[in-house]
């Protein structure tokens, strides 16, 4: 359900939403009464405002307009929250992206594997990286830092940089990008 501010709204276009169905079906106020028990007079009502909508009005009213009752009453729609992508593999490394690509934060869980090549990268934006489970090895400008889970660092990407797992076993990651340097307010440094 939406917040509790949207509710009155929802209700207050109720009456006008069933005047539209019912008029757009071409049905009068009599055959209404008639199919679903409910008096001329509190159809009408309802249809003003004047009447406020209960369950026991709406519910024969949805069967008789054959629609479920969030659309018969236009309650905003929730959806699915969760986020549907494909793990993908990028360098050698196993990433899982958790937002969508619209959003100005980037989120990624991360598995990578020992790796050979440490050549320090710089790119626009600002990384946030949390430490999942393994050890991660970051090098950051003149840092060589050992992170352990449950650790975060964070840093500015324009500063060249390279993270990977610490020795021969992978390190699993959380990674937050912003590409308009947005900061996540944790400070990287040496131990």
């Amino acid at each position: 359900m939406g917040d509790a501010s949207t509710i009155p709204d929802v209700l207050a276009e109720v009456g006008p939403r069933l005047r539209r169905l019912r008029t757009r079906r071409g049905v009068t106020l009599t055959a209404l009464a008639a199919q679903t028990g409910i008096s001329k007079s509190t159809l009408s009502r309802l249809e003003s405002g004047q009447r406020k909508p209960s369950l026991e009005l709406l519910l024969p009213l949805a069967d008789a307009h054959h629609l479920p009752l969030d659309e018969l009453v236009g309650a905003p729609r929730v959806g699915d929250p969760r986020v549907r992508t494909r793990r993908r593999t990028r360098n050698g490394r196993l990433v899982y992206p958790l937002t969508d690509q619209s959003s100005g934060m980037a989120v990624w869980k991360v598995v990578i594997p020992p790796e050979r090549d440490r050549r320090l990268r710089t790119h626009a934006g600002h990384e946030w990286l949390y430490v999942l489970a393994g050890e991660m090895r970051l090098i950051l400008g003149e840092h060589d830092i050992t992170m352990r889970p449950g650790e975060a660092a964070e840093f500015d990407t324009r500063l060249p940089h390279w993270f990977g797992p610490a020795g021969d076993d992978p390190v699993e990651i959380l990674s937050i990008h912003g590409s308009d340097g947005r900061r996540m307010h944790v400070r990287a440094g040496p131990r």
